[in-house]
This record gives C-alpha cells, structure tokens and sequence, in this order.
C-alpha cells in the first residue's frame, strides 16, 4: 500500500462500527460488529487482509464528497468514455431520527453505482477475510444472494449485476450508462443466530440513512466562527460514538502509524477518560447538549466505585476494562509500519489527568446533574480524595509514555483542575471538612506547579517537574483556568512552545516527536485567542485547518515536511480540537467587539450560550 493512503479514505459510520473507502470505490476498512471487532475488510494494514471495490475497468480521475449534513459518501468518476458515480452509505436504522440514530444498527453497507453521462465500463472486487485477515470465508451463490461465512461471521452481498465466485472472493462487470442504476447491499450477522443478515434495498437504504443524518444535524445550530468545520466535525464525533453506550471511541483504525516504518502503532478504537472533558466541551460547543448529557452518564456508569486503586483511564466501548494487547504478526502493516496490535496495553497505566478530566466534565454538566444522584455524588467526592491524596505521585502522562513515570505537568494541572472544581462543588459533593481538605491540597498543587514546573533555563513552563524538556501538554494550563494566556510567564511558555516546537502552524509534542500533533496545533490557537491575538489565532487556525483532507477530515497527526496525515483515522481528539479553538476564537472575537465582559464570562461561553436551545438551563465549559 501507498504512503499517504491515510487520508485517501471517507468515513462512514452506523453507531456501531465505520467504514473507510478510499477515493478508488475500496472499502479497506470495517468491522461490522463494533468499532473494536475483528475487521472482514483489512486492507488499510495489509493487502491481502480484505477489501470491497468498485470503480471503472479503465483509467480514471475522481472527486467526491458527502451529500450535505450526512455520513453519506459520494465518489464521481470520469473516464474518456463517460461518468458514473458510486454512492456509500453504512446503513442506519430505518425511521431513526434525530437522537435515536446509532441505537441500533443493522449492520449493512449500501453501495448504489449511477450512469451520468455516456458509458463507463465497471468492475466489482469482493474479497471478505475474516479476523484480520486471518480467515478465507466459504463463498455461496444462491438466488442472486452471495455469501460468505467462517467462524463467528456471516456475509452475504446482494447485487443486481452479474457477480462470479472465485477462490476467496467474487468479481463482476457492467456497464454504467446515463440513466442506469446498479445496486450493492452487503449484510453482516453473526453466524451462530437464526436468520440471514439483512438486505434492504440499497437506493432506500441510503435515502433513509440521508434522511436521519440530516435529521441529527437539523437538532444542531452552532453559528459562531468556522460553522462548516465545526458542524462537520461534530457529525464525526457522531459518527465514532457507539449508540448503545453514547462512549466516543478515539478513533476508527489500529495500528496506523505516528510514523511510517515506527513503532508507534496503537490500537484507538476504545474511551480515553483523557479525551473525556475535551469531548464535552466540544458537543457543547457544537450545540450537542444531548450527546455530551449522554457522553457524562456513559462515564459515571464504566467508572462504577472507585476506591483505593487507580482510576482506569480507558474503557471498551460498553465499559470493558481488560483490554490486554496483543500483536497481529500475520499483517505487513500500514505501509510495513510493525507491529500491528490490538488492545492497548496503555488500560493498565496510572494517569493522574484524568481525576481533572473528569470533575471539569460535572462541573460543565452541573445543571444537569442536579439534583445529583448519590451514585455520581459518591463518584466525584471519590475522585476529589484522590487527587488530594495522590497528586504527589508520578504517572505515565497524557501521552502515554511506555518508560517510566515521571512528575508530568499536565498531570499536576489537571489534579488541580479536579480540586478546583470539587471545591466549586462544595456541599453538592462533601462536607465542610472534605471541601476545606480539597482547597487546601488545590493550593499545594498549585505551589508545586508554579515553583518546579518553571524552567529559568529554558523560559517556559516545562513538560515535567524540574526537567528542561518542552512538552506542548503545557498548553493545557490557560484552557482550564490555572493560569490566565497573557500571565507574563504563561505568555512566554506559549512563545517559547511555538518558537521550538512548531513548524507552518503544526506544533509538535516535544522535540523528537516525528510529526505535528493536530490538537496541540489547536491547543495553541485557542491560547492565542485567549491572550488577546486574535490575528494570529486566526491565521495559526487556518494553517491548521488547510491540512484536512478533502472530506473535512484529521488523523491524529500530520507530517510537517509532506503534510502526509498519520496515526489512527478518523481521530476523534484533532476534530474535538478543532471545535474548541473555533469556540475560543469566537468568544475572544466577540469579546474585543465589546458584547461580553471577560471576567464574568469564561471563554467558548458566548458560542455555547448562543448555540444552546433557549429551553437549556445556561451554562459554560469551565475556564
């Protein structure tokens, strides 16, 4: 496979699973029965590992898009006989709308093939391979229905071209002519149930799933800064939501690099607590006050009683806490890029982070949570306690670091951030004691991270307690309010992050980190925003967003020399980012025109207030 075939794929989603198709008509990417299934189409991590394609028999160029406020993929072709377009479509539930879209799923992919304009011979490649690759399912024809079936999966594809069985697969040609139209459903079921997987017509397969996309996004009415970005992004984050738990998978993929030909190739299809606070400012930002309501109560439930032990900090998509890696030594990876894995070992890693992430989370959701049920009550009165008695602690970072614990930063920061907000709480969560305790341990965090996060030498604020060691983690320190942007030092952390770390607006991590790292390039935006230069948040912002792909969408990260996309894809932190720079921008905009007081309304207020249904009690993400 190509370098910089990442973002040559669409996205398409069901609530379940997604789908990737790139812009040749090749499904290279799904798993039909969740996000974090085993995959019947592979390709993206090794040639042989699975695919579905359809496109012309010759040469040809192609453009696509999505049909306007919908996951609903739309590929044109040109040849020098004629045009065709191939629509795809992961099926929703029929009849669901608005909210209720991604409950259920019935697990099909709808491919439906228009003649344009004069003749465009066509040719159809169907090769399922089951757990990753590993497995050549048994081919069926039957009535026009071909199916496919080994081990725990069930395939069948229903087309109304001629299609021939061949070892490991199924062929077809046709010809698309102006005015015709060809159809392609393709069902999963697992193969132990009763009953054949479902094959609905494919035209109105897509026409309903059309339909309910629009339905979500006719729910939504965000109208500040960059409303195309924003409202698309949203519909991603949608789109990697598994509806059955309302949980924000990471990403879509395994495996896809941060470098080509590194080792670095984890598996993101799970809940990060990490990325928890970020998501729900960001459906709040979006007009999303629903999906963020449902994103808090998914949390309490997977968190259960926390004790003594760490907090997990990551979860499957239904609340799953084992999620043991383990290597895939069958696939070439992405562009060679080894090991392939799946599972991430990082489920068993201790994050102070998160005890922040997830009490700034309840405090931007506090109107909903009142009255406080005693389930969530005990919970954040739990993880107040141990940010108060384990702050002093090492930890893996927010980056996952595989070496060794260290004092990181953003850690130290985002323990203060749940003290902060467990005293803001006060007697809603604890006692006069309890809320006296936690102001008294913000206060030594505090101290802790003023005192032995400052590097003299370097100038800035640094990635952990007495390093010299840049880390744009830093970046967190104004977004949740320890810091204000334009505190003398805070002002110099940011230009000395930039100056270093940064190259045409892709800001990387820390030195050696082999490409830029899409939300830290968003993080530095909004700082910018916050410290008053708009200018420069704008022009950083646009640097940023010139690097989506045609589709509107981000990998995690982007190389700086290429601009080649790498890491899992879709990922659900860059889009999040996105939302809330342009939520930043917005409110710093609307601030120098005089219409907000700054020290009353923390920032993204304004966008959040203006996009929330007047019904909604007012509210604002937490600076």
């Amino acid at each position: 496979m190509p370098t910089g075939w990442i973002s040559e794929h669409g996205f398409l989603a069901d609530g379940h699973s997604a789908a990737l198709v790139d812009r040749a008509g090749s499904v290279n990417w799904w798993c039909p029965p969740r996000f974090d299934a085993p995959s019947v189409f592979g390709r993206l991590l090794d040639d042989d590992a699975g695919h579905w394609s359809i496109r012309p028999a010759s040469e040809f160029t192609s453009t696509r898009s999505y049909l306007d406020d919908a996951l609903v993929l739309r590929t044109v072709f040109r040849t020098a006989t004629g045009t065709a377009a191939v629509t795809d479509a992961l099926a929703l539930e029929p009849g669901a709308r608005g909210h209720e879209i991604g409950l259920r799923s019935p697990r099909v992919l709808a491919r439906v093939v228009e003649g344009l304009a004069g003749e465009v011979p066509m040719r159809v490649d169907y090769a399922p391979r089951f757990e990753y690759g590993r497995v050549r399912a048994y081919l069926t024809d039957a009535d026009g229905v071909i199916g496919a079936t080994a081990g725990a999966c069930r395939l069948e594809l229903r087309a109304n071209v001629p299609m021939t069985c061949r070892a490991g697969g199924a062929s077809g040609r046709f010809t698309a002519r102006a005015g015709s139209t060809h159809h392609f459903t393709l069902g999963y079921a697992p193969a132990y149930r009763d009953g054949a997987p479902a094959l609905p017509d494919a035209d109105q397969a897509v026409a309903d799933t059309v339909a309910s996309w629009r339905s979500w996004a006719g729910l939504h009415h965000y109208d500040g800064e960059y409303r195309d970005l924003v409202r698309r992004s949203a519909m991603v984050v949608q789109g990697m939501t598994y509806g059955p738990s309302g949980a924000v998978v990471a990403a879509a993929t395994t495996s896809l690099p941060e470098e080509v030909c590194g080792a670095r190739n984890y598996d993101y299809r799970f809940v990060w607590l990490r990325d928890f606070s970020l998501t729900l400012q960001a459906l709040w930002l979006a007009a999303c006050p629903d999906e963020a309501d449902r994103q808090f109560t998914w949390v309490a439930r997977a968190m259960g009683r926390i004790d003594d032990e760490p907090v997990p900090i990551m979860y499957g998509v239904e609340g799953e806490r084992d999620l043991t890696e383990h290597r895939l030594d069958h696939l070439a990876g992405y562009a060679g890029s080894r090991p392939v894995l799946v599972g991430n070992d990082a489920w068993q890693q201790r994050q102070m982070d998160v005890l922040g992430e997830v009490l700034d989370a309840a405090w931007l959701m506090r109107h909903y949570l009142d009255p406080m049920s005693a389930d969530v009550r005990y919970l954040l009165h739990a993880l107040a306690d141990q940010a108060a008695q384990e702050w002093r602690r090492p930890d893996a970072g927010m980056w996952e670091a595989r070496d060794a614990e260290r004092h990181y930063l953003s850690s130290k920061v985002q323990c203060w951030t749940a003290l902060d907000r467990a005293v803001r709480f006060g007697a809603r969560i604890g006692e006069p004691a309890d809320v006296a305790h936690w102001a008294t341990a913000r206060d030594e965090v505090r101290a802790a991270v003023l005192g032995r996060g400052w590097s003299d030498r370097v100038g800035a604020y640094t990635g952990a307690f007495d390093s010299d060691e840049l880390d744009a983690s830093v970046l967190i320190m104004p977004l949740v309010g320890f810091l204000p942007a334009d505190h003398p030092r805070m002002r110099a952390t940011i230009d000395v992050v930039e100056r270093r770390l940064s190259r045409d607006g892709l800001l990387r991590r820390w030195n050696d980190d082999p490409a830029g790292f899409v939300i830290c390039s968003f993080w530095l935006a909004a700082c910018l925003a916050e410290a008053g230069e708009l200018g420069r948040a704008r022009r950083l912002f646009a640097q940023v967003a010139a690097h989506v792909n045609d589709l509107g969408l981000y990998a995690e990260q982007i190389d700086e020399a290429t601009g080649e996309q790498l890491g899992n894809f879709p990922q659900a932190f860059s889009h999040i980012g996105l939302i809330n720079a342009a939520g930043r921008i917005t409110a710093a905009a609307e601030r120098l025109r005089g219409r907000t007081d700054r020290s009353a309304v923390p920032a993204g207020a304004v966008t959040a207030e203006r996009a929330r249904p007047s019904s909604r009690p007012a509210t604002t993400p937490s600076t």
